[in-house]
């Protein structure tokens, strides 16, 4: 098996589980309070991490290149601004279908990447990420819209929104780490995600500073799980960007959907929601989507 798969599915595992904190913090804190959280205390354990490394291959990643800062800005931000969405979206419904409108995000993963990197999917993979597509609106499709179209709310501005920015920061977390050269994948992305979020930390603390004052110290306070978000996030982090220096982001992002898996599991067996047949089918779906990415790729 190549290596990104294995990476890729443990990626969206730990981002399931950081979800699954960041949905208990959103009772407590703000969208943005509880946003800033996988950024404020990911950053010293990512700066960690890569510097270990870089003593491990001194040499490796070059940042001093006109490429990275860009790419590395401009995905920052769009990664803040698609998590607050998300968080936002758990106010709607539940865990599994808010989690579920921001999984358009491969297709416009796979849009951004040919647009951005002028990287192109083959025929079949995308086929396979359309496949993939369907299975998640099987598990996202209201019930009470039954026979009458999609309802044009909120929740589906925020779920585009958010994943049309997620697709966006992977690609060019993609860019900025090919930028650093030919040296180890898990080295260049250590590097790039330390980089990127220190820049997040810092945009967020004055964010918070100057828009929600109280709300950086209720984030403090409540280290006991905004830690442990910081944690499991940078962990899952590590593994996104390690693959997505591995293979072309839309493939990555379209495995990724895995996660999806994860929480209708979480959904059933940790909130104990109602998990209908209709989003059982689109389980099917959905697997039999990523089954087809994977032999393709």
């Amino acid at each position: 098996m190549l290596a990104w798969i294995p990476i890729t599915i443990a990626a969206a595992f730990l981002q399931n589980l950081r979800s699954m904190l960041q949905k208990k913090l959103r009772d407590r804190l703000s969208v943005w309070g509880a946003t800033s959280a996988r950024f404020i205390f990911a950053a010293p354990l990512a700066v960690l991490v890569a510097g270990l490394l870089v003593c491990a291959f001194p040499g490796e990643a070059d940042v001093w290149n006109a490429r990275f800062w860009p790419m590395m800005l401009m995905g920052g931000l769009a990664q803040i601004v698609a998590t607050g969405f998300m968080i936002h979206l758990f106010s709607f419904r539940n865990f599994a279908v808010g989690t579920a409108f921001t999984k358009t995000e491969a297709v416009q993963t796979a849009l951004f990447s040919l647009v951005v990197l002028g990287e192109a999917v083959s025929l079949l993979a995308f086929g396979s990420i359309l496949v993939g597509l369907a299975g998640i609106l099987l598990i996202s499709w209201p019930e009470r819209s039954a026979g009458r179209g999609f309802p044009f709310d909120a929740r589906l501005l925020y779920g585009l929104g958010s994943g049309a920015l997620f697709g966006l920061s992977a690609v060019c977390y993609r860019g900025a780490s090919l930028s650093l050269g030919d040296g180890p994948a898990i080295v260049r992305a250590s590097v790039t995600l330390a980089i990127v979020l220190v820049f997040q930390s810092l945009v967020m603390l004055a964010w918070l500073r100057v828009r929600e004052a109280g709300e950086l110290g209720r984030v403090f306070r409540e280290w006991r799980i905004t830690g442990l978000v910081g944690l499991v996030g940078m962990l899952a982090s590590l593994g996104w960007f390690t693959a997505m220096t591995l293979e072309n982001a839309a493939y990555v992002r379209a495995v990724g959907q895995v996660e999806i898996i994860f929480t209708i599991a979480a959904s059933y067996f940790f909130f104990r929601e109602k998990i209908t047949a209709r989003e059982f089918a689109g389980l099917a779906v959905l697997t039999a989507g990523i089954l087809g990415l994977i032999l393709v790729a």
